[in-house]
């Protein structure tokens, strides 16, 4: 360590990235009476390039949490998800009209920003626009280099949870990150104003053929807002995404699209881009005291690109593992997080990824749309599986069935739909 480092503290856990995965892994901890430093390199609120959409089972994890979604100004639930299929037949899968909230929409800035508080409530210390720039383990701890403000400190701890994103500080210091990588999808965003009536009270997703198996879409916002965009994979040597400004014009003009958006619709600021990594299981997920998470465990949904829910989902379990196992027990805690991942989102992600490939045949897209747009129950039971109400792998494992996982309370019961969506 550079003898110009000087020592602040010592703690039980590091938690590099305030994000999502972040304070869900600081919370967890904190709960079960663990000493917790979060160090992050911005300051909140940030903006950060997402679809913003919240699925279900993102819902459930931050109501575990104890967030409240009133403290959200964008927050949007959301009812009914509209789906265009490649031949441009519409179709609407509604989410459960009462006992919860399935699904809804809120601007990863503020969402963040408010999670960052949630953990300062608790008693956490969140040290903002603080960079990790050294790094070192040893058997019993692991020390690290932080930068701020023109200065530098030392925090020893017993374990770190890196819940740094894609190109994570920490496997970068630890010489583990993949070269090269540059995320498995690829997404593109915009904030509109002034959608249509019909954009601000749907979820839309638009499977076009020529962006399969991804999509383009627009997820209401309060006040009239909404936030367009699309996601594709990315192709062998980047092929597939080095036109994306362009493709986004050309997208926004197609009548199909605007019609469904409006014709007052305009963009309120500039469009932003961001990789989506989706390779779970590809990439180290432990080393030494070292636990990966969120981004950096590349826990995205290899079939729809959302993350938030899984990030929220890992950071816990991070956290469960060091507190299950306990600090002085480091093989324990890496066995035990690993396994725990692997056998929850990653059974739900290894699903996606065959299904992801499939629907790479617009043919193959278009009858599995007009499979499960068929009927009522099929319509409103495809909304709950693809909104991971619950773990998207246990229509094909058996073992799960005996848990009763279609009857989970739904989450923010106390909220009333009509409400949250205004």
């Amino acid at each position: 360590m550079d003898q110009h480092f000087q020592p602040v503290r010592k703690t039980d856990i590091v938690v590099v990235g305030a994000g999502p995965s972040g304070a869900a892994a600081a919370i967890e901890a904190r709960r079960a009476g663990l000493d917790v430093v979060v160090i992050d390199k911005a300051t909140f609120p940030r903006t950060k390039c997402c679809g913003d959409g919240l699925t279900t089972n993102a819902l459930r994890q931050l109501e575990e949490l104890g967030f409240d979604p009133t403290t959200v100004p964008s927050w949007t639930g959301i009812d009914d998800v509209v789906i265009i299929s490649p031949a441009g037949r519409n179709r609407t899968y509604p989410l459960p009209r009462s006992g919860g909230t399935f699904a809804a929409v809120a601007r990863r800035s503020e969402l963040d920003h408010q999670l960052v508080l949630l953990a300062r409530q608790a008693d956490i210390e969140v040290l903002e626009g603080h960079e990790l720039v050294e790094l070192e383990q040893d058997q019993s701890s692991v020390t690290l280099g932080v930068r701020y403000e023109g200065r530098s400190c030392v925090i020893r701890t017993r374990f770190v949870i890196a819940s740094d994103g894609m190109w994570s500080p920490t496997r970068k210091l630890l010489g583990i990150g993949p070269e090269g990588y540059r995320g498995d999808w690829h997404a593109f965003r915009q904030y509109f104003t002034d959608v249509s009536p019909y954009a601000q009270d749907k979820l839309i997703v638009w499977f076009e053929p020529d962006l399969l198996p991804g999509y383009a879409w627009s997820f209401p916002l309060a006040d009239g807002r909404a936030n367009v965009g699309f996601g594709i994979v990315r192709g062998e040597g980047g092929k597939r995404i080095q036109n994306m400004k362009s493709l986004w014009a050309e997208l926004l003009n197609r009548p199909h699209i605007r019609a469904r958006l409006g014709v007052d619709a305009r963009a309120e600021e500039p469009h932003r881009a961001w990789p989506i990594p989706t390779r779970l299981g590809h990439l180290p997920l432990a080393l030494g005291r070292i636990l990966f998470a969120g981004d950096a465990a590349a826990v995205t949904d290899p079939m729809s690109g959302e993350g938030i829910g899984q990030a929220l989902e890992s950071g816990r379990m991070a956290a469960d593992a060091i507190v299950t196992e306990g600090i002085d027990h480091p093989t324990a805690v890496r066995d035990r997080y690993q396994n725990d991942l692997q056998r929850t989102i990653g059974r739900d992600h290894r699903l996606a990824q065959g299904l992801s490939h499939l629907l790479a045949r617009p043919w193959i897209t278009e009858a599995a749309l007009a499979a499960t747009g068929a009927t009522g129950w099929t319509r409103a039971n495809f909304a709950r599986w693809l909104f991971e109400d619950y773990p998207r792998a246990t229509l094909v494992n058996p073992r799960r069935w005996p848990e009763r996982p279609l009857d989970q309370p739904a989450p923010y019961r106390h909220l009333d739909s009509a409400q949250s969506s205004t």
